[in-house]
């Protein structure tokens, strides 16, 4: 049982360092050749996992070779559109100006009803309101709605919003992110003193964070 419990968790470990060198792409964001890999691992990961008489090596060995594969398949992807267009796949028009490419839907098995699904779950409750429809080669269908269905932007009206950047984490729970603070060209005694407004200590702060345009948001610990 112990020998068990340890070789899950150094299967385990190599998984997840495995998973993590292959990106951060989301399961529905995975392209074809990425999800087989991904599902042989998981295979390979369980086999020694459950059967203390197999070597351990038998697992980890086949899973660091899927993943020099994927660096390959990766990288040649990134050097030839024509091999990417193999592995991956091209994004299909479903939807052109309005009208629905009855060939493109049998082509790709896709359903009416499994498209108006897709253009439902990117908000588009009619039909009649999209434009273009694209399926891409993760499967997901990318929805351009009509230019007076779309939502209105400030440059419609001619404006022009300041520019807002992003807001950075200062503290989180009690915890100072120097990395961001040196981002912002400040130091701990800028922010300590920031902090002394709200009547606080660093160690204090459940979440601290600055927006772009310098506005200071600060929470306790403990405070509802």
């Amino acid at each position: 049982m112990l020998i068990t419990f340890f070789r899950s968790i150094v299967l385990y470990i190599i998984v997840l360092i495995v998973m993590r060198l292959m990106g951060k792409r989301e399961i529905g964001q995975l392209q074809p050749f990425e999800l087989a890999i991904s599902i042989m691992i998981a295979d390979l990961a369980t086999i020694p996992m459950a059967e203390p008489g197999i070597p351990i090596g038998n697992g980890i060995i086949p899973i660091m070779g899927l993943l020099i594969m994927h660096l390959i398949i990766s990288v040649v992807n990134m050097k030839s559109m024509r091999i990417r267009e193999i592995m991956c796949g091209k994004p299909r028009i479903l939807i052109y100006r309005g009208k629905i490419d009855e060939n493109a839907l049998i082509k790709e098995r896709f359903t009416l009803n499994e498209l108006q699904e897709r253009i439902r779950g990117n908000g588009v409750m009619n039909l009649g309101d999209v434009e273009y429809a694209i399926l891409e080669t993760s499967g997901q269908v990318t929805v351009i709605q009509k230019p007076n269905k779309r939502t209105t932007t400030p440059e419609d009206f001619d404006m022009n919003p300041e520019y807002e950047g992003i807001p950075y984490d200062l503290i989180v729970d009690g915890k100072i992110m120097y990395d961001n603070l040196n981002k912002l060209g400040r130091d701990k005694k800028w922010l300590e003193k920031q902090i002394s407004q709200f009547k606080m200590k660093p160690q204090e702060v459940l979440i601290a964070t600055i927006d772009g345009k310098g506005q200071f948001f600060c929470q306790k610990k403990g405070e509802k």
